[in-house]
């Protein structure tokens, strides 16, 4: 096997978890250890054999139990549990039985949905996972890392729940206006109808079926839907807290507004929201075309590993997350491999731009948690070695599994450079399964990976199909793992 083939295109069957096998021959493979406890692994092509076709063998049955576990992940559980408690307090407070929440429905609604947004910012986030890092890397208890790397990865969850849960108190908000509307003004009826609205429209924007299959449609909505339910909500909120039930009168004083608790948690949101913003730069970018199926993209300076970027054609049109390659802080440069898969992508292929649009404050993946474990194993299907490289690169206590078909034509000389120049042959395996007739047993080299390295934890990055198929085989393996998120 070459111990410097490089990178993977866009996936293949063989990469959909199908094993393509040629009729005519196969590879033998067989894999020696030198030291398993310096977790020295050599392999070795021993034959190439003339065969029949393989018969496929039927899949393995999954446990329905090992299927909950996946599906019941920390994501569902944040979410299960922020929302639960929340439709218990909007319960109490819509029956009568927790006057206070009655009272200031509005500032429930604001801290949920300040909290939603607080938990998608990338300065939090990268707070919480240099927090952690540092706290508690290597020495801490096994089970607590892996608790950590769990619960930053799906933050998320806190997200959604937050999110729908301050949909859901904006409801009972509008709904708790209009049935005292005859001491009600009618503007603030009106206000809070058309913010409920829009937060709505932008909330079921983001649902993953809207997300995953119709990106523009979600980006557009979610973004500009939502900045619209921000401006929207500033009205409605000083509109009812200016105010008076009572007396049925206004009080434009500006320091009762600021006495207001909604008022505040609506300047959070707001600070939340630009944070970001004010991080966009456009920048000049190289692009490498080794193959029609990816573009290289190069920006200058070095980066820590771990990281995600967003990039665009415009300053604040459609976003596109890649992960982020680079030797170190120390680097000249950083690179993101964009496999093309949309009209984005397409597009930087087929008229390669010159300059970018991007955030200079990238956002922190689980990878960045590699910092915590003393050895570990990074494997990734195809244009996923763009999020899984930079640990490998950065570390040299993390062993990496790449399975791609025709990966070093497909990805070109620098991703290749890479990948020889750091990462030797001890801690490698590239696996190309258009030259060996399909995709390997995916399951038995990393396991074997796995125990010959005396890893931790393992990072999958694969597609939809490759990483449900090893995060069940690991589960049954009892091997703790780590893969792709599609945001539920």
């Amino acid at each position: 096997m070459s111990t410097h083939t490089v990178p993977a295109p866009a996936y293949d069957d063989a990469e959909k978890g199908t094993l393509e096998v040629d009729e005519r021959q196969t590879t033998l493979v067989s894999t020696n250890y030198k030291d398993e406890k310096k977790g020295d692994l050599t392999v070795i092509t021993t034959a190439v054999v003339p065969v029949q076709k393989a018969p496929s063998k039927p899949k393995k049955k999954v446990s329905v139990w090992i299927i909950w576990t996946l599906w019941f992940n920390t994501y569902r559980k944040l979410f299960t549990f922020v929302f639960t408690f929340n439709m218990i307090g909007i319960g109490l407070a819509a029956s009568g039985h927790w006057p206070y929440a009655a009272r200031y429905t509005g500032a429930m609604a604001l801290g949920n949905l300040n909290f939603a947004i607080l938990m998608r910012n990338e300065l939090f986030g990268r707070i919480l996972y240099l927090i952690v890092n540092t706290l508690f890397a290597k020495w801490t208890p096994l089970w607590w890392r892996l608790g950590c790397t769990s619960v930053l990865q799906h933050l998320g969850g806190i997200h959604s729940g937050c999110a729908l849960s301050g949909v859901c108190w904006l409801a009972l908000k509008v709904v708790n206006n209009f049935r005292h509307h005859a001491v009600n003004h009618d503007s603030i009826l009106i206000m809070g109808t058309v913010t409920n609205i829009a937060v709505i429209v932008s909330a079921i924007s983001a649902f993953p079926w809207v997300r995953n299959t119709h990106h523009n449609v979600f980006e557009r909505h979610h973004r500009f839907v939502g900045w619209l339910g921000l401006i929207l909500t500033w009205v409605f909120t000083i509109l009812g807290d200016s105010y008076n039930l009572e007396t049925q009168t206004w009080n434009l004083s500006g320091k009762h507004i600021l006495r207001q608790q909604d008022f505040w948690f609506a300047m959070g949101m707001t600070t939340f929201i630009i944070i970001p913003w004010l991080c966009v730069r456009e920048v000049p970018v190289d692009i490498e075309l080794p193959s029609p199926k990816v573009a290289i993209v190069r920006f200058e300076r070095g980066m820590q590993q771990g990281l995600l970027g967003r990039i665009s054609r415009s300053s604040i049109m459609e976003y596109h997350a890649f992960g982020v390659i680079s030797e170190g802080t120390h680097s000249k440069y950083h690179y993101m491999i964009c496999g093309v898969q949309g009209d984005f992508t397409r597009s930087l292929v087929n008229d390669p731009p010159k300059t970018l649009w991007t955030r200079q404050l990238k956002f922190a993946g689980v990878s960045n948690t590699s910092t915590l474990y003393k050895r570990g194993v990074r494997i990734c299907t195809g244009t996923g070695i763009g999020a899984a490289l930079s640990t490998c690169l950065q570390s040299p206590y993390w062993y990496l599994i790449w399975i791609g078909s025709d990966q070093e034509k497909t990805f070109g000389p620098t991703i290749n450079g890479l990948i020889t120049r750091h990462i030797g042959p001890e801690r490698l395996l590239l696996w190309d399964s258009k030259k060996r007739g399909g995709r390997p047993d995916t399951m038995k080299i990393l396991k074997e990976a796995y125990y010959s390295w005396n890893a931790e934890v393992v990072f999958i990055t694969s597609n939809y199909i490759g990483n449900t198929e090893i995060m069940r085989g690991c589960k049954e393996e009892g091997i703790p793992a780590f893969g792709t998120l599609w945001d539920f």
